[in-house]
């Protein structure tokens, strides 16, 4: 990889890794440390990494060191984030994507990272499975598990419109 396509992957590819870190996260300055970090880290494997495979790197590396920083935040917080709540939206409101941001933000982290990299990012299954170092199948169930508890939590259209 060359200095240029290093510029390339910055300019293609830091604001989608700072919206996914920061949907996970839920915090800004976190989530921009984390950025830089990634960035570093590939400036730093700048000869070993290929063009070819730069956003895979990239999103693996946001998503090793995302879970890094909640398991510290977790030794500091004492609390446990990975018990999911019941769903508890019942009240008529009209802003889909608060609803849809707070219902994301109720899920476990592994079940949120992956359905960010499916819905949000586009990779497949496949693709997510070597970013997180799970079976496919898992990512399945993790996906599917975070779509089950987003449909139960936001319930009806009709109470969210």
């Amino acid at each position: 990889m060359t200095v240029e396509d290093y510029n390339r992957a910055v300019d293609a590819y830091a604001d989608n890794l700072y919206r996914f870190v920061l949907k996970n996260l839920r915090d800004t300055h976190m989530a921009k440390d984390v950025v830089q970090d990634i960035f570093e880290k590939l400036w730093v494997k700048l000869e070993s990494v290929s063009a070819q495979k730069v956003k895979t790197y990239l999103f693996t590396s946001a998503y090793h060191t995302m879970i890094d920083y909640i398991r510290k935040e977790k030794r500091y917080d004492g609390a446990d984030r990975g018990e999911m709540e019941e769903p508890s939206h019942q009240t008529q409101y009209s802003d889909l994507q608060e609803v849809l941001e707070e219902a994301i933000s109720r899920l476990p982290d592994d079940q949120r990272s992956v359905l960010m990299l499916r819905d949000y990012e586009g990779y497949s299954y496949r693709e997510i499975a070597g970013i997180t170092n799970l079976s496919e199948t898992q990512v399945k169930v993790y996906i599917y598990r975070a779509r089950v508890f987003l449909k139960h939590y936001i319930g009806s259209m009709e109470k969210v419109v």
